[in-house]
């Protein structure tokens, strides 16, 4: 299922367009002679844009697509089908020169903190690689320097600039990728699941560390999550992502509070509410089933085999990607 591009408002720069993104990955079989027999559709035709400067979450249960859209994005996996703009730069096929200018403007801040560092490798080194790479400073000094700078823009010490992962907990690792992430003074990044390996009483320091360097930079993000809370919280505007489609996006107060589609709808009610009786008077929506294999996705509206209101077409024929309401966009039969 495709999804419409959805326009921002005429008077704000865009710095990110995604058209019909496609993501296939092989399967195939035989030790020998392999011979390919399907493919997993784990990015499946999905279109938006993002302003400069705005947040825009995506969200949706494990194994939907969220993290291989967004390493995409970035050209760390070649795109199937459709495109991506990042500034003046076309992702797919791009130059070797237009890639490193990429490189060095988009940059991904990964979920897992111990796994994203090179355990062999000082702060000093981690951080300052991006310097190295790009040849953005002269001399090893200001390489120096700058780190230095950088430890102290993220909340860390520069004495501790020659000790290794390993000496350091959860928390500080995630902004040593921060960090690491904006030494090459980019304009996109894409935060996957950045919160989501840490402890919840550092969860927040670290979302209110991104807030506040977007702030000061100008940052454009797209923002990874499956914690629905979190991502009102930070995000302007919100995509719900189904099995490799996106079912429904807009604002983040307009999609929380007025969802359409019975997938986010089921999502946003599994939300906790801090009070309890509300909390009780909400009605869960419980979907039935498990999702279904990307290698072998339905047909027609992919939610529907697990839909509490789906019809017979809806298996039919693939919704049509439409503006409901002014900028709430969602793919859905049943939705008038």
């Amino acid at each position: 299922m495709a999804n419409a591009l959805i326009t921002p408002p005429k008077d704000a720069p865009t710095l990110v367009q995604v058209r019909e993104l496609k993501k296939y990955f092989p399967v195939t079989q035989g030790l020998i002679f392999e011979r390919e027999v399907g493919s997993v559709k784990a990015v499946d035709g999905i279109s938006f844009e993002i302003q400069r400067g705005e947040t825009l979450g995506l969200v949706g249960e494990s194994g939907c697509g969220k993290t291989t859209a967004g390493r995409t994005i970035l050209g760390l996996y070649p795109i199937t089908a459709g495109s991506v703009k990042i500034s003046d730069i076309q992702v797919k096929n791009a130059r070797k020169e237009d890639m490193q200018i990429l490189r060095r403007k988009a940059q991904m801040i990964f979920q897992d903190p111990y796994a994203s560092l090179n355990p062999r490798w000082t702060v000093s080194a981690i951080i300052g690689e991006p310097l190295r790479v790009h040849k953005l400073l002269p001399d090893d000094k200001a390489r120096e320097n700058r780190v230095h700078e950088l430890m102290l823009l993220v909340g860390l010490s520069p004495r501790l600039i020659n000790r290794f992962p390993h000496e350091f907990s959860g928390g500080q690792r995630q902004r040593i990728g921060v960090a690491r992430a904006l030494a090459s003074d980019p304009e996109f990044v894409v935060c996957d699941e950045p919160i989501s390996a840490l402890d919840v009483s550092i969860q927040a320091q670290v979302v209110n560390l991104l807030e506040e360097l977007q702030d000061e930079f100008n940052l454009t993000y797209l923002f990874i999550a499956h914690d629905l809370s979190m991502v009102r919280h930070i995000c302007d505007r919100v995509a719900v992502m189904y099995l490799g489609t996106i079912v429904e996006l807009a604002g983040k107060d307009e999609l929380y509070e007025n969802p359409l589609h019975p997938y986010t709808q089921a999502l946003l009610s599994a939300v906790p509410i801090p009070d309890p009786k509300k909390g009780r008077a909400r009605q869960r929506v419980i979907l039935s089933g498990d999702v279904p294999s990307p290698l072998n996705p339905p047909s027609g509206c992919r939610f529907h085999p697990r839909c509490p209101i789906a019809k017979a077409h809806c298996s039919e024929r693939t919704p049509e990607w439409r503006e409901a309401r002014p900028g709430h966009w969602v793919a859905c039969h049943e939705v008038k």
